[in-house]
C-alpha cells in the first residue's frame, strides 16, 4: 500500500495548523465557547497526528478491515458530525424551552404592570384628598 505523498502531508499540517489558530482566535474573541472548542481542537489534533504518522491511518484501517484508508476518515468524520448534530439539537431544544419560559414570565410581568398602572389611574389622588 502506498504512503501519503509528502506534499499532501504538508498541506494537511498547514491546514490543521491554520484551523487550530482560527479556533483559538474565535475563543479569544468570545465567539466560540470553550466547551465546543474542545471538540474542534481534538479533531485538529487527530488530523495532525495522522498527518505526521503517515502509516498510522493505513495500519488502523487494515486492523479494522477497511481496504481504502481515506474511507475510514470519511466514516469517522460522518460519525463525529452526526454526534455533534445530535448534541447541538439537544442544546437548541434546551435553549428553546428556556426562551419559552422566559417569554411566559415576561408576559405575566407585563400583565401585572398594566394592572398596577390601571389601579393607580383609577385611585383618587392622595394629594387632592388632603387639600380638600
Amino acid at each position: 500500500m502506498e504512503t501519503i505523498p509528502v506534499v499532501i502531508q504538508i498541506i494537511a499540517l498547514t491546514g490543521a495548523s491554520l484551523f487550530m489558530l482560527y479556533v483559538f482566535r474565535l475563543i479569544v474573541r468570545g465567539q466560540l465557547r470553550e466547551e465546543y472548542s474542545i471538540v474542534w481542537i481534538l479533531c485538529t489534533i487527530v488530523l495532525v497526528v495522522f498527518s505526521i504518522w503517515r502509516r498510522g491511518l493505513e495500519q488502523i484501517s487494515l486492523a479494522l478491515g477497511v481496504f481504502y484508508p481515506p474511507s475510514l476518515i470519511f466514516l469517522a468524520a460522518i460519525f463525529a458530525i452526526i454526534i455533534f448534530l445530535v448534541h447541538l439539537s439537544v442544546v437548541i431544544s434546551r435553549l428553546q424551552s428556556h426562551i419559552k419560559s422566559l417569554t411566559h414570565e415576561l408576559a405575566y410581568l407585563k400583565q401585572e404592570l398594566n394592572q398596577l398602572k390601571m389601579q393607580n389611574e383609577h385611585k383618587p389622588d392622595e394629594a387632592s384628598l388632603l387639600s380638600e
